[in-house]
């Protein structure tokens, strides 16, 4: 399980992790990020960045060093992570790594309620679906390709994650789009007759149970 941490925002960790390679003001850290992606792989929200700082610093995994003014900017305050930084942001990553935890996934939440479209629209809502996903595939593709050679695989193994994930989800979305297709998909025509017919849910349980081997026949 999961441990409480002090600042439990993922963006927390992608500030750790930049400052791990030097000091920097806010301003360069944004800029880390952004070059190294973690906005992509964190779900990073800008506007909590000061919030995320202050906070580890709050909680002494980040120290204030200084600060230094750029002609007429404003003063711009530099930070630089602690031990305790660094020691969170090693446990934080092998807690990543090695805990596996459920994720709030939005095409799971859409499946879980997909009985309320007819079969023929989720044919269709799939097939756009797998059509947008080979997209990202082909340029995530694309785009590692173009690293290749001259970024560290070490620092591409999200990607190659990332990328295996969508070509995993492609194939399953297209198995399930290819038997609502082909009628293989179990109760596939009950479910349709669910929306041509007005059957309720409760009613299209029944008769899937019905159809289950020992079941008794209704009483006269």
């Amino acid at each position: 399980m999961a441990r409480k941490r002090k600042v439990g925002n993922l963006m927390a960790l992608a500030v750790l992790s930049v400052l791990a390679i030097q000091p920097m003001h806010r301003y360069e850290i944004a800029g880390k990020l952004r070059e190294f992606g973690k906005d992509h792989d964190m779900g990073v929200k800008w506007g909590s960045l000061y919030t995320v700082v202050d906070n580890l610093t709050k909680h002494g995994f980040l120290e204030i060093t200084g600060s230094e003014r750029d002609g007429a900017r404003p003063e711009r305050t530099i930070y630089r992570i602690t031990d305790a930084g660094r020691a969170e942001l090693a446990d934080w990553t092998r807690e990543l790594i090695s805990d596996p935890e459920p994720e709030q996934r939005p095409f799971m939440a859409g499946l879980s309620v997909v009985s309320v479209l007819p079969p023929d629209d989720v044919i269709e809502l799939l097939t756009a679906r797998i059509s947008k996903l080979e997209a990202r595939s082909t340029a995530g593709r694309t785009q590692l390709a173009a690293l290749k050679g001259a970024v560290p695989h070490l620092f591409l193994v999200e990607e190659d994650y990332e990328l295996t994930m969508l070509e995993a989800e492609t194939a399953w979305a297209r198995a399930l789009r290819d038997s609502l297709v082909d009628g293989s998909f179990p109760e596939v025509e009950l479910w349709r007759s669910y929306h041509r017919d007005g059957i309720t849910p409760a009613e299209a349980v029944e008769q899937v149970k019905g159809g289950m081997p020992g079941a008794q026949p209704p009483p006269d």
